[in-house]
Protein backbone atom coordinates (compact mmCIF):
# COMPACT_ATOMS: atom_id res chain seq x y z
CA UNK A 1 0.00 0.00 0.00
CA UNK A 2 1.21 3.48 -0.82
CA UNK A 3 2.29 5.48 2.19
CA UNK A 4 1.24 8.64 3.31
CA UNK A 5 4.35 11.09 3.67
CA UNK A 6 4.96 11.97 6.86
CA UNK A 7 5.04 14.39 9.31
CA UNK A 8 2.28 15.94 7.29
CA UNK A 9 2.53 19.62 6.51
CA UNK A 10 -0.26 21.86 5.10
CA UNK A 11 0.17 22.47 0.99
CA UNK A 12 2.80 24.88 -0.66
CA UNK A 13 0.46 28.45 -0.45
CA UNK A 14 1.43 28.32 -4.50
CA UNK A 15 -1.15 25.28 -5.16
CA UNK A 16 -4.66 25.67 -5.44
CA UNK A 17 -6.51 24.19 -2.97
CA UNK A 18 -6.91 20.33 -3.19
CA UNK A 19 -11.17 19.51 -3.13
CA UNK A 20 -12.28 17.26 -0.55
CA UNK A 21 -13.30 15.13 -3.17
CA UNK A 22 -10.03 14.28 -4.82
CA UNK A 23 -8.83 13.25 -1.50
CA UNK A 24 -11.19 11.11 -1.20
CA UNK A 25 -10.35 9.51 -4.51
CA UNK A 26 -7.05 9.32 -4.19
CA UNK A 27 -7.47 7.65 -1.01
CA UNK A 28 -9.83 4.56 -2.43
CA UNK A 29 -6.71 4.63 -5.73
CA UNK A 30 -4.43 3.89 -3.10
CA UNK A 31 -6.08 1.36 -1.40
CA UNK A 32 -6.37 -0.97 -4.86
CA UNK A 33 -10.07 -1.81 -4.39
CA UNK A 34 -10.60 -3.82 -7.93
CA UNK A 35 -14.03 -1.65 -8.50
CA UNK A 36 -14.79 1.94 -10.29
CA UNK A 37 -13.91 4.83 -8.25
CA UNK A 38 -17.20 5.95 -6.49
CA UNK A 39 -18.73 9.72 -7.53
CA UNK A 40 -17.74 11.17 -3.98
CA UNK A 41 -19.80 14.09 -2.45
CA UNK A 42 -18.33 15.58 0.82
CA UNK A 43 -20.25 17.89 2.90
CA UNK A 44 -18.55 19.33 6.25
CA UNK A 45 -21.15 18.99 8.48
CA UNK A 46 -20.92 20.94 12.58
CA UNK A 47 -21.33 18.08 14.35
CA UNK A 48 -20.86 17.82 17.91
CA UNK A 49 -17.31 16.54 17.99
CA UNK A 50 -14.50 14.66 15.08
CA UNK A 51 -17.75 12.29 13.73
CA UNK A 52 -17.27 12.16 10.19
CA UNK A 53 -20.04 9.24 8.15
CA UNK A 54 -19.67 7.48 4.36
CA UNK A 55 -21.96 5.88 2.71
CA UNK A 56 -21.78 3.84 -0.74
CA UNK A 57 -25.35 3.72 -2.85
CA UNK A 58 -24.58 1.89 -5.58
CA UNK A 59 -21.25 4.10 -6.84
CA UNK A 60 -22.44 6.99 -5.27
CA UNK A 61 -20.26 7.75 -1.86
CA UNK A 62 -21.97 10.55 0.76
CA UNK A 63 -19.52 11.50 2.72
CA UNK A 64 -20.18 13.53 6.11
CA UNK A 65 -17.19 15.31 7.82
CA UNK A 66 -16.70 17.27 10.82
CA UNK A 67 -16.34 20.80 10.22
CA UNK A 68 -13.54 21.08 12.69
CA UNK A 69 -11.84 19.49 9.42
CA UNK A 70 -12.84 22.43 7.29
CA UNK A 71 -9.50 23.71 7.24
CA UNK A 72 -7.47 20.77 7.78
CA UNK A 73 -3.78 20.14 5.59
CA UNK A 74 -4.77 18.19 2.42
CA UNK A 75 -2.76 15.26 4.19
CA UNK A 76 -5.29 14.87 7.25
CA UNK A 77 -7.95 14.85 4.96
CA UNK A 78 -7.30 11.89 2.60
CA UNK A 79 -5.93 10.42 5.50
CA UNK A 80 -9.26 10.51 7.06
CA UNK A 81 -10.63 9.64 3.57
CA UNK A 82 -8.08 5.92 3.78
CA UNK A 83 -9.48 5.74 7.22
CA UNK A 84 -13.40 6.05 6.48
CA UNK A 85 -12.82 3.74 3.03
CA UNK A 86 -11.17 0.73 4.58
CA UNK A 87 -14.10 0.68 7.23
CA UNK A 88 -16.50 0.75 4.65
CA UNK A 89 -14.36 -1.61 2.32
CA UNK A 90 -13.26 -3.73 5.42
CA UNK A 91 -9.68 -2.92 4.71
CA UNK A 92 -6.90 -2.31 7.11
CA UNK A 93 -5.82 1.89 6.62
CA UNK A 94 -2.31 2.27 6.61
CA UNK A 95 -0.45 3.35 10.14
CA UNK A 96 0.81 6.40 8.31
CA UNK A 97 -2.79 7.53 7.85
CA UNK A 98 -4.00 6.82 11.26
CA UNK A 99 -0.75 8.20 12.62
CA UNK A 100 -1.27 11.66 10.49
CA UNK A 101 -4.88 12.15 11.65
CA UNK A 102 -4.49 11.38 15.59
CA UNK A 103 -1.58 13.09 15.24
CA UNK A 104 -3.37 16.65 14.03
CA UNK A 105 -6.29 15.86 16.77
CA UNK A 106 -4.31 15.98 19.16
CA UNK A 107 -3.30 19.38 18.43
CA UNK A 108 -3.83 21.46 21.46
CA UNK A 109 -5.58 24.36 19.07
CA UNK A 110 -7.58 21.34 17.45
CA UNK A 111 -9.14 20.25 20.42
CA UNK A 112 -10.00 23.22 21.75
CA UNK A 113 -12.26 23.44 19.16
CA UNK A 114 -13.49 19.79 19.77
CA UNK A 115 -13.92 20.59 22.87
CA UNK A 116 -15.96 24.32 21.88
CA UNK A 117 -17.72 22.23 19.46
CA UNK A 118 -18.85 19.35 21.84
CA UNK A 119 -19.88 21.90 24.55
CA UNK A 120 -21.71 24.66 22.05
CA UNK A 121 -23.21 21.64 20.31
CA UNK A 122 -24.04 18.66 22.23
CA UNK A 123 -25.95 18.35 25.27
CA UNK A 124 -25.36 16.46 28.52
CA UNK A 125 -28.96 15.02 30.00
CA UNK A 126 -28.14 13.44 33.41
CA UNK A 127 -30.44 12.75 36.14
CA UNK A 128 -29.41 14.06 39.39
CA UNK A 129 -26.76 12.76 41.69
CA UNK A 130 -29.25 11.70 44.42
CA UNK A 131 -30.38 8.40 44.00
CA UNK A 132 -32.88 6.90 45.59
CA UNK A 133 -29.60 4.39 46.95
CA UNK A 134 -26.45 6.38 46.71
CA UNK A 135 -25.20 10.28 46.24
CA UNK A 136 -22.99 10.62 43.45
CA UNK A 137 -21.56 14.13 45.04
CA UNK A 138 -21.22 12.82 48.40
CA UNK A 139 -18.90 9.54 46.97
CA UNK A 140 -16.90 12.39 44.66
CA UNK A 141 -16.33 14.47 47.55
CA UNK A 142 -14.96 11.52 50.06
CA UNK A 143 -13.19 9.94 47.26
CA UNK A 144 -11.41 13.21 46.19
CA UNK A 145 -9.97 13.62 49.73
CA UNK A 146 -9.21 10.24 50.41
CA UNK A 147 -7.06 9.32 46.92
CA UNK A 148 -6.46 12.62 45.63
CA UNK A 149 -6.06 15.36 48.63
CA UNK A 150 -9.19 17.40 47.41
CA UNK A 151 -7.43 18.44 44.64
CA UNK A 152 -9.43 17.42 41.68
CA UNK A 153 -11.86 20.15 40.61
CA UNK A 154 -15.30 20.06 40.97
CA UNK A 155 -17.29 17.98 38.49
CA UNK A 156 -20.70 17.27 37.36
CA UNK A 157 -22.36 14.40 38.48
CA UNK A 158 -25.26 12.20 37.71
CA UNK A 159 -27.08 9.27 36.61
CA UNK A 160 -27.59 8.45 33.47
CA UNK A 161 -31.28 8.34 32.15
CA UNK A 162 -31.18 5.14 30.97
CA UNK A 163 -30.39 1.94 32.70
CA UNK A 164 -27.31 1.05 30.65
CA UNK A 165 -26.00 -2.49 30.96
CA UNK A 166 -23.18 -1.78 28.44
CA UNK A 167 -21.17 1.90 29.34
CA UNK A 168 -21.08 1.96 33.00
CA UNK A 169 -19.65 5.41 33.93
CA UNK A 170 -18.26 7.79 31.06
CA UNK A 171 -15.91 11.21 31.87
CA UNK A 172 -16.98 13.64 29.32
CA UNK A 173 -13.60 16.03 29.63
CA UNK A 174 -15.16 18.86 27.31
CA UNK A 175 -18.85 18.95 29.70
CA UNK A 176 -16.31 18.01 32.41
CA UNK A 177 -19.25 15.57 33.46
CA UNK A 178 -19.03 12.08 35.26
CA UNK A 179 -22.05 9.58 34.24
CA UNK A 180 -22.64 6.64 36.17
CA UNK A 181 -25.03 3.65 34.81
CA UNK A 182 -28.75 4.50 36.85
CA UNK A 183 -28.56 0.10 36.73
CA UNK A 184 -26.35 0.70 39.80
CA UNK A 185 -28.72 3.10 42.15
CA UNK A 186 -30.03 -0.39 43.68
CA UNK A 187 -29.95 -1.99 46.90
CA UNK A 188 -28.25 -5.01 45.07
CA UNK A 189 -25.49 -3.07 43.95
CA UNK A 190 -22.22 -2.85 46.96
CA UNK A 191 -21.03 0.52 47.34
CA UNK A 192 -17.45 -0.64 47.19
CA UNK A 193 -18.69 -1.14 43.33
CA UNK A 194 -20.43 2.44 43.03
CA UNK A 195 -17.24 3.95 44.56
CA UNK A 196 -14.98 2.18 42.35
CA UNK A 197 -16.60 3.27 39.49
CA UNK A 198 -16.64 6.83 39.76
CA UNK A 199 -12.86 6.21 41.25
CA UNK A 200 -12.21 4.96 38.19
CA UNK A 201 -14.09 7.97 35.97
CA UNK A 202 -12.42 10.55 38.70
CA UNK A 203 -8.66 8.83 37.33
CA UNK A 204 -9.52 9.99 33.84
CA UNK A 205 -9.76 13.54 35.32
CA UNK A 206 -6.34 13.26 36.56
CA UNK A 207 -4.77 10.80 33.58
CA UNK A 208 -6.37 12.50 30.17
CA UNK A 209 -6.34 10.15 27.53
CA UNK A 210 -2.60 10.84 25.22
CA UNK A 211 -1.55 9.23 22.16
CA UNK A 212 1.45 6.74 21.22
CA UNK A 213 1.83 6.84 17.36
CA UNK A 214 -1.44 6.25 16.10
CA UNK A 215 -2.94 5.51 18.98
CA UNK A 216 -5.12 6.79 21.44
CA UNK A 217 -3.97 6.15 24.86
CA UNK A 218 -7.23 5.98 27.42
CA UNK A 219 -5.38 3.86 29.97
CA UNK A 220 -2.43 4.67 30.57
CA UNK A 221 0.53 3.03 33.22
CA UNK A 222 0.37 5.31 35.35
CA UNK A 223 -3.95 5.35 35.28
CA UNK A 224 -3.68 1.47 35.81
CA UNK A 225 -1.49 1.80 38.71
CA UNK A 226 -3.36 4.69 40.45
CA UNK A 227 -6.32 2.72 40.03
CA UNK A 228 -5.00 -0.42 41.84
CA UNK A 229 -4.55 1.89 44.87
CA UNK A 230 -8.30 1.28 45.61
CA UNK A 231 -8.62 -0.94 48.34
CA UNK A 232 -11.60 -2.68 47.01
CA UNK A 233 -10.12 -3.29 43.68
CA UNK A 234 -9.87 -6.73 42.81
CA UNK A 235 -13.41 -7.55 45.07
CA UNK A 236 -14.72 -4.81 42.70
CA UNK A 237 -13.47 -6.32 39.22
CA UNK A 238 -14.82 -9.58 40.47
CA UNK A 239 -18.23 -7.99 41.16
CA UNK A 240 -18.52 -5.88 37.79
CA UNK A 241 -17.51 -9.06 36.11
CA UNK A 242 -20.40 -10.68 38.09
CA UNK A 243 -22.98 -8.40 37.00
CA UNK A 244 -22.15 -8.11 33.48
CA UNK A 245 -21.66 -11.66 32.79
CA UNK A 246 -22.73 -12.31 28.95
CA UNK A 247 -22.62 -8.73 28.60
CA UNK A 248 -20.37 -6.18 26.68
CA UNK A 249 -19.87 -3.91 29.49
CA UNK A 250 -16.88 -1.71 30.64
CA UNK A 251 -15.86 1.72 31.40
CA UNK A 252 -15.16 4.51 29.33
Amino acid sequence: MEQLVLPLAPAAPELPPIMPEDAFARAFRRLGLKRAVPEFNVEYRSFAGMRSTIRLLENRAQVRVSDILAEAPPMVLEALAEILLAQLFRRRPSREARECYVAYTFRPAVRQRIDEARRQRGRKRLLAPRGRHFDLEEIFTTLNQTFFAGELPAARLGWSRKRSRTTLGNYDDAHRTITITRWFDSPSVPRTLVEYVVFHEMLHMRYPTTRNGHRRVVHSAEFRKAEKQFPEYEAALRQLKRLTAGRAAGLD
